[in-house]
Protein backbone atom coordinates (compact mmCIF):
# COMPACT_ATOMS: atom_id res chain seq x y z
CA UNK A 1 0.00 0.00 0.00
CA UNK A 2 1.61 3.81 -1.01
CA UNK A 3 1.04 5.70 2.65
CA UNK A 4 3.03 8.37 0.80
CA UNK A 5 0.75 10.47 -1.51
CA UNK A 6 1.27 14.29 -1.11
CA UNK A 7 -1.83 15.92 -2.08
CA UNK A 8 -4.66 16.07 0.01
CA UNK A 9 -6.81 15.65 -3.67
CA UNK A 10 -4.81 13.22 -4.45
CA UNK A 11 -4.68 11.26 -1.38
CA UNK A 12 -8.50 11.27 -1.61
CA UNK A 13 -9.37 10.14 -5.14
CA UNK A 14 -6.68 7.64 -4.49
CA UNK A 15 -7.22 6.09 -1.20
CA UNK A 16 -11.31 5.68 -2.42
CA UNK A 17 -9.84 3.73 -5.42
CA UNK A 18 -6.88 1.74 -3.92
CA UNK A 19 -9.23 0.75 -0.77
CA UNK A 20 -11.95 -0.75 -3.02
CA UNK A 21 -14.33 0.97 -1.34
CA UNK A 22 -17.79 -0.54 -2.96
CA UNK A 23 -21.13 2.12 -3.43
CA UNK A 24 -23.37 0.67 -0.81
CA UNK A 25 -27.26 1.87 -1.40
CA UNK A 26 -27.97 3.98 1.65
CA UNK A 27 -28.48 2.47 4.84
CA UNK A 28 -30.06 -0.33 2.61
CA UNK A 29 -32.42 -2.93 4.55
CA UNK A 30 -30.38 -5.82 4.94
CA UNK A 31 -27.14 -3.45 6.19
CA UNK A 32 -29.53 -1.45 8.57
CA UNK A 33 -30.54 -4.99 10.29
CA UNK A 34 -26.63 -6.52 10.54
CA UNK A 35 -25.85 -2.97 11.84
CA UNK A 36 -28.30 -3.20 14.36
CA UNK A 37 -28.92 0.63 13.41
CA UNK A 38 -31.00 2.01 10.34
CA UNK A 39 -28.02 4.69 10.19
CA UNK A 40 -24.64 3.59 8.48
CA UNK A 41 -23.24 1.83 11.06
CA UNK A 42 -19.15 2.95 11.48
CA UNK A 43 -16.79 0.86 13.47
CA UNK A 44 -14.23 2.96 14.54
CA UNK A 45 -10.62 1.21 16.18
CA UNK A 46 -9.95 3.99 18.70
CA UNK A 47 -10.88 7.14 19.63
CA UNK A 48 -9.10 9.31 17.40
CA UNK A 49 -11.01 7.41 14.14
CA UNK A 50 -14.01 7.39 15.92
CA UNK A 51 -13.80 11.01 16.32
CA UNK A 52 -13.54 11.97 12.67
CA UNK A 53 -16.13 9.53 12.16
CA UNK A 54 -19.08 11.35 14.26
CA UNK A 55 -18.02 15.09 13.32
CA UNK A 56 -18.05 13.85 9.60
CA UNK A 57 -21.16 11.48 9.88
CA UNK A 58 -23.40 13.54 12.14
CA UNK A 59 -26.79 12.62 12.11
CA UNK A 60 -26.44 9.78 9.49
CA UNK A 61 -23.52 7.64 10.94
CA UNK A 62 -23.62 4.96 14.36
CA UNK A 63 -20.35 5.19 15.34
CA UNK A 64 -18.91 2.56 17.64
CA UNK A 65 -15.32 2.49 19.03
CA UNK A 66 -13.89 -1.06 19.51
CA UNK A 67 -11.52 0.68 22.19
CA UNK A 68 -13.27 1.87 25.64
CA UNK A 69 -12.16 5.25 26.98
CA UNK A 70 -8.62 4.45 29.40
CA UNK A 71 -7.77 1.27 27.44
CA UNK A 72 -4.46 1.29 26.28
CA UNK A 73 -5.25 0.65 22.11
CA UNK A 74 -1.80 -0.87 21.42
CA UNK A 75 -2.81 -3.49 23.66
CA UNK A 76 -6.14 -4.27 22.21
CA UNK A 77 -7.75 -7.93 22.06
CA UNK A 78 -11.05 -8.09 19.49
CA UNK A 79 -13.47 -9.75 21.46
CA UNK A 80 -15.26 -12.43 19.40
CA UNK A 81 -18.58 -9.77 19.97
CA UNK A 82 -16.61 -7.13 18.86
CA UNK A 83 -15.65 -9.53 15.53
CA UNK A 84 -19.58 -10.10 14.82
CA UNK A 85 -19.72 -6.26 15.18
CA UNK A 86 -17.15 -5.92 13.14
CA UNK A 87 -18.74 -8.05 10.47
CA UNK A 88 -22.41 -6.64 10.88
CA UNK A 89 -20.74 -3.09 10.41
CA UNK A 90 -21.21 -1.17 7.12
CA UNK A 91 -17.69 0.77 7.34
CA UNK A 92 -14.79 0.36 9.71
CA UNK A 93 -12.44 2.91 10.15
CA UNK A 94 -9.23 2.09 11.44
CA UNK A 95 -5.23 3.05 11.62
CA UNK A 96 -3.11 0.08 10.19
CA UNK A 97 -0.32 -1.09 12.09
CA UNK A 98 -1.29 0.43 15.60
CA UNK A 99 -3.47 -2.06 16.80
CA UNK A 100 -1.79 -5.46 15.56
CA UNK A 101 -5.73 -7.31 16.66
CA UNK A 102 -7.96 -5.39 14.55
CA UNK A 103 -5.21 -5.38 11.49
CA UNK A 104 -6.00 -8.75 11.91
CA UNK A 105 -9.81 -8.62 12.27
CA UNK A 106 -10.28 -5.98 9.32
CA UNK A 107 -8.59 -8.41 6.78
CA UNK A 108 -10.55 -11.08 7.62
CA UNK A 109 -13.75 -9.41 7.24
CA UNK A 110 -16.25 -8.68 4.78
CA UNK A 111 -16.82 -5.06 5.55
CA UNK A 112 -17.38 -3.58 1.86
CA UNK A 113 -15.85 -0.58 3.07
CA UNK A 114 -12.51 -0.59 4.78
CA UNK A 115 -10.77 2.94 5.65
CA UNK A 116 -7.27 2.96 6.51
CA UNK A 117 -6.23 6.55 7.68
CA UNK A 118 -2.34 5.83 7.53
CA UNK A 119 -3.03 5.51 3.70
CA UNK A 120 -4.94 8.54 3.95
CA UNK A 121 -1.83 10.99 4.70
CA UNK A 122 2.14 10.58 4.75
CA UNK A 123 3.96 8.47 7.04
CA UNK A 124 7.44 8.88 8.54
CA UNK A 125 9.69 7.25 11.39
CA UNK A 126 10.59 9.12 14.32
CA UNK A 127 12.98 8.54 17.20
CA UNK A 128 12.71 5.48 19.92
CA UNK A 129 9.41 4.59 18.17
CA UNK A 130 11.48 3.22 15.25
CA UNK A 131 10.99 -0.69 14.99
CA UNK A 132 7.96 0.07 17.08
CA UNK A 133 4.30 -1.08 16.14
CA UNK A 134 5.15 -3.12 13.31
CA UNK A 135 6.98 -5.53 14.96
CA UNK A 136 4.67 -8.17 15.36
CA UNK A 137 3.80 -8.31 11.71
CA UNK A 138 6.23 -10.27 8.73
CA UNK A 139 4.52 -9.94 5.59
CA UNK A 140 6.15 -7.43 2.95
CA UNK A 141 3.90 -5.21 2.85
CA UNK A 142 4.24 -4.40 6.95
CA UNK A 143 8.07 -4.60 6.26
CA UNK A 144 7.41 -1.17 4.20
CA UNK A 145 5.98 0.32 6.85
CA UNK A 146 7.63 -1.10 9.88
CA UNK A 147 8.82 1.55 12.03
CA UNK A 148 6.60 4.23 10.94
CA UNK A 149 5.10 6.41 14.02
CA UNK A 150 1.34 5.84 13.94
CA UNK A 151 0.15 9.28 16.04
CA UNK A 152 -0.95 11.33 12.67
CA UNK A 153 -3.77 12.89 14.50
CA UNK A 154 -1.09 15.03 16.81
CA UNK A 155 -0.95 17.10 13.62
CA UNK A 156 -3.93 18.67 13.02
CA UNK A 157 -2.37 19.15 9.26
CA UNK A 158 -2.40 15.50 8.80
CA UNK A 159 -5.16 14.54 10.62
CA UNK A 160 -7.12 17.22 8.15
CA UNK A 161 -5.31 15.50 5.25
CA UNK A 162 -7.28 11.86 7.10
CA UNK A 163 -10.53 13.72 7.39
CA UNK A 164 -10.81 14.65 3.55
CA UNK A 165 -10.21 11.02 2.85
CA UNK A 166 -12.90 9.57 5.41
CA UNK A 167 -15.38 12.46 3.98
CA UNK A 168 -14.80 10.72 0.58
CA UNK A 169 -15.24 7.51 1.71
CA UNK A 170 -18.39 7.96 3.23
CA UNK A 171 -20.06 9.93 0.14
CA UNK A 172 -18.64 7.36 -1.37
CA UNK A 173 -20.17 4.51 0.41
CA UNK A 174 -23.30 6.50 1.28
CA UNK A 175 -23.95 8.50 -1.29
CA UNK A 176 -27.47 9.85 -0.43
CA UNK A 177 -26.23 12.09 2.47
CA UNK A 178 -23.31 12.89 0.64
CA UNK A 179 -23.65 16.52 0.62
CA UNK A 180 -23.96 16.42 4.34
CA UNK A 181 -20.78 14.78 4.46
CA UNK A 182 -18.76 16.57 2.27
CA UNK A 183 -20.15 20.15 4.44
CA UNK A 184 -18.99 18.50 7.43
CA UNK A 185 -15.88 17.18 6.55
CA UNK A 186 -15.42 20.88 4.86
CA UNK A 187 -16.37 22.78 8.73
CA UNK A 188 -13.81 19.83 10.16
CA UNK A 189 -10.84 20.67 8.30
CA UNK A 190 -11.38 24.29 8.69
CA UNK A 191 -11.36 24.11 12.32
CA UNK A 192 -8.27 22.02 12.26
CA UNK A 193 -7.03 24.62 9.71
CA UNK A 194 -7.90 26.72 13.13
CA UNK A 195 -5.95 24.66 15.28
CA UNK A 196 -2.98 24.42 13.40
CA UNK A 197 -2.83 28.25 13.02
CA UNK A 198 -3.00 28.53 16.95
CA UNK A 199 -0.27 26.22 17.33
CA UNK A 200 1.89 27.84 15.13
CA UNK A 201 1.44 31.15 16.57
CA UNK A 202 1.88 29.99 19.85
CA UNK A 203 4.83 27.93 19.88
CA UNK A 204 6.76 30.52 17.14
CA UNK A 205 8.66 32.06 20.14
CA UNK A 206 10.06 29.73 22.85
CA UNK A 207 13.23 30.30 25.06
CA UNK A 208 13.88 26.40 23.94
CA UNK A 209 12.65 24.05 21.30
CA UNK A 210 13.45 21.09 23.88
CA UNK A 211 10.93 18.75 25.28
CA UNK A 212 10.92 15.30 27.18
CA UNK A 213 8.29 12.98 27.50
CA UNK A 214 7.62 9.57 28.60
CA UNK A 215 6.25 8.24 25.36
CA UNK A 216 7.37 9.55 21.79
CA UNK A 217 3.70 9.78 20.42
CA UNK A 218 4.77 13.34 20.00
CA UNK A 219 7.00 13.21 16.64
CA UNK A 220 4.56 14.60 14.32
CA UNK A 221 3.49 17.30 16.32
CA UNK A 222 7.59 18.22 16.95
CA UNK A 223 8.35 17.99 13.63
CA UNK A 224 5.23 20.68 12.48
CA UNK A 225 6.29 22.89 15.14
CA UNK A 226 9.68 23.07 14.96
CA UNK A 227 10.18 21.40 17.90
CA UNK A 228 12.30 18.18 19.26
CA UNK A 229 10.85 15.47 21.32
CA UNK A 230 13.21 13.80 23.83
CA UNK A 231 11.51 10.35 24.22
CA UNK A 232 12.41 8.70 28.46
CA UNK A 233 10.36 5.30 27.23
CA UNK A 234 9.84 4.42 23.19
CA UNK A 235 6.40 2.62 23.00
CA UNK A 236 5.96 1.81 26.38
CA UNK A 237 5.65 4.45 28.85
CA UNK A 238 5.73 2.36 31.99
CA UNK A 239 8.75 1.07 30.99
CA UNK A 240 11.75 2.04 33.39
CA UNK A 241 14.73 4.16 31.05
CA UNK A 242 18.44 2.84 31.66
CA UNK A 243 20.32 4.49 33.95
CA UNK A 244 22.83 5.87 30.62
CA UNK A 245 19.73 7.17 29.10
CA UNK A 246 18.27 9.02 32.57
CA UNK A 247 21.91 10.75 32.91
CA UNK A 248 22.03 11.84 29.03
CA UNK A 249 18.29 13.27 29.50
CA UNK A 250 19.64 15.29 32.56
CA UNK A 251 22.57 16.68 30.72
CA UNK A 252 20.59 17.80 27.58
CA UNK A 253 17.94 18.97 29.82
CA UNK A 254 20.80 21.18 31.23
CA UNK A 255 22.33 22.09 27.77
CA UNK A 256 19.09 22.97 25.90
CA UNK A 257 16.95 24.65 29.38
CA UNK A 258 14.67 22.28 29.42
CA UNK A 259 11.83 22.97 32.38
CA UNK A 260 9.77 20.47 32.05
CA UNK A 261 9.08 16.18 31.89
CA UNK A 262 5.51 15.38 30.26
CA UNK A 263 3.90 12.29 31.40
CA UNK A 264 0.24 10.68 30.08
CA UNK A 265 -2.76 11.15 32.01
CA UNK A 266 -3.47 7.49 32.23
CA UNK A 267 0.23 6.26 33.08
CA UNK A 268 1.76 6.29 36.00
CA UNK A 269 4.43 9.73 36.40
CA UNK A 270 6.68 7.81 38.58
CA UNK A 271 9.35 7.66 35.85
CA UNK A 272 8.89 11.08 34.90
CA UNK A 273 8.97 12.42 38.42
CA UNK A 274 11.96 10.93 39.18
CA UNK A 275 13.81 11.90 36.22
CA UNK A 276 12.25 15.25 36.91
CA UNK A 277 13.44 15.19 40.94
CA UNK A 278 17.22 14.21 40.06
CA UNK A 279 16.91 17.25 37.18
CA UNK A 280 15.53 19.64 39.16
CA UNK A 281 12.56 19.60 36.65
CA UNK A 282 8.66 20.33 36.48
CA UNK A 283 6.37 17.34 35.40
CA UNK A 284 2.92 18.16 33.46
CA UNK A 285 0.62 16.17 31.43
CA UNK A 286 1.38 15.91 27.32
CA UNK A 287 -1.86 13.80 26.55
CA UNK A 288 -1.62 11.66 23.40
CA UNK A 289 -5.47 11.81 23.21
CA UNK A 290 -5.73 7.91 22.46
CA UNK A 291 -8.85 7.83 24.39
CA UNK A 292 -10.99 10.53 26.52
CA UNK A 293 -12.04 10.38 30.45
CA UNK A 294 -12.51 12.04 33.25
CA UNK A 295 -8.87 12.79 33.75
CA UNK A 296 -8.46 13.92 30.86
CA UNK A 297 -8.05 17.88 30.06
CA UNK A 298 -10.67 18.41 28.14
CA UNK A 299 -13.77 16.75 26.48
CA UNK A 300 -13.47 16.17 22.79
CA UNK A 301 -10.05 15.87 20.55
CA UNK A 302 -9.67 20.07 20.31
CA UNK A 303 -9.96 20.61 24.14
CA UNK A 304 -7.17 18.52 24.93
CA UNK A 305 -4.85 19.86 21.93
CA UNK A 306 -5.76 22.92 23.28
CA UNK A 307 -4.67 22.22 26.61
CA UNK A 308 -1.60 20.25 25.58
CA UNK A 309 -0.48 23.42 23.64
CA UNK A 310 -0.94 25.70 27.02
CA UNK A 311 1.16 23.18 28.59
CA UNK A 312 3.78 23.36 25.65
CA UNK A 313 4.02 27.14 25.70
CA UNK A 314 4.41 26.77 29.47
CA UNK A 315 7.47 24.28 29.28
CA UNK A 316 8.63 25.90 26.46
CA UNK A 317 8.34 29.52 28.02
CA UNK A 318 6.78 30.78 25.37
CA UNK A 319 6.90 34.58 24.79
Amino acid sequence: MNVRRQHISGITIAAVTALGLGTLSACSSDSAAAGNSDKFDVVASFYPMAYLAEQIGGDHVNVTSLTEPGQEPHDLEISAKQTAQLQESDAVLYLKNLQPSVDDAVAQSEVKTKIDAASLTTLEKHGNEVGGHAAEHDDHEDEEMSGLDPHIWLDPVRYAQVAEGVGKAFEKADPDHAADYKKNTAALVKKLDGLNTQFETGLKNTKTKVFITTHAAFGYLAERYGLTEEAINGLDPESEPSAARVKDLEKMAKADGVTTVFYETLVSDKTAKTIASDANLKTDVLDPIEGITSKSRGDDYFQVMESNLKALQSALGAK
